[in-house]
């Protein structure tokens, strides 16, 4: 995946990443039809796919961690990324209060980007295999801290949760909600792993045929993750209120 380099582009890796857009969009679109616009039949589709979403967002995640991992100015795109997503905030607390995004994805990444950007150079002293069993097992320990439990038994105080303003953490209390909420804990050390795998993609060490594009939509999708992240859900919705005044005027 070229960004800042000259490594010979890993289409296999565009193509999962627009695989992971495009479930991700699937997801949103039932998730709108569901709660925006009140369809039976949308919170249906959204309940089968539930299951399935934190698979292909932690798939996304990792992928971003690889391409991190080839970039050079990781600090000045997760600074981009992190206006971007601010400005997604500022969209959905206005214009859309009940479904709005306080910390999604997308702040998870550009924050993902500027921590590694700080420790960029000294993490590539640590062992490959060493940082991705670190990594699991960080993220073992520190996957239920939303539900007050770390390392599967251990209770953590109350008082984490007593704020909001720990939620980018992964720590908030029983009134917060955000319509896409990715906190930095467990996701860092799913963006991490990548970060590690990354380094044989610099190597160009990986298997021959990812080298190879097999699905030209899926790897446009994935060169173009970002962009079509962000306009996915306007489209939707202008979609969705287009087929619910169509069907208003032959009702």
């Amino acid at each position: 995946m070229k960004s800042d380099t000259s490594h010979a582009r890993i289409h296999f890796m565009d193509e999962v990443r627009g695989f992971a857009v495009l479930c991700m969009i699937f997801y949103h679109a039932f998730y709108s039809l569901a709660f925006v616009f009140g369809l039976d039949w949308g919170l249906k589709l959204l309940l089968f796919f539930m299951p399935a979403e934190p698979f292909f967002a932690g798939l996304f995640i990792f992928i971003s961690g690889i391409s991190s991992d080839l970039s050079h100015s990781n600090l000045k795109r997760g600074a981009k990324l992190l206006a971007v997503a601010l400005l997604v905030t500022l969209v959905t607390v206005v214009f859309l209060p009940q479904e709005r995004i306080l910390f999604g994805i997308l702040h998870f990444l550009s924050c993902a980007m500027l921590l590694f950007g700080c420790i960029q150079k000294p993490i590539r002293r640590v062992p490959l295999a060493v940082g991705l069993a670190v990594c699991v097992v960080l993220y073992l320990a520190t996957f239920q801290v939303g539900e007050g439990v770390a390392c599967f038994a251990i209770k953590l105080p109350g008082a984490l949760y007593q704020t909001d303003c720990l939620a980018p953490l992964g720590f908030h209390s029983s009134s917060f909600y955000s319509a896409d909420y990715f906190p930095i804990l467990p996701w860092i050390f799913v963006f991490l792993a990548g970060t590690f795998v990354g380094r044989l993609a610099a190597e160009e060490r990986f298997p021959k045929w990812m080298y190879t594009r097999r699905i030209p939509f899926l790897s446009w999708l994935g060169r173009h993750a970002l962009i079509v992240y962000i306009v996915h859900q306007p489209v939707i919705f202008a979609l969705a209120y287009g087929v619910q005044g169509i069907i208003g005027l032959l009702a």
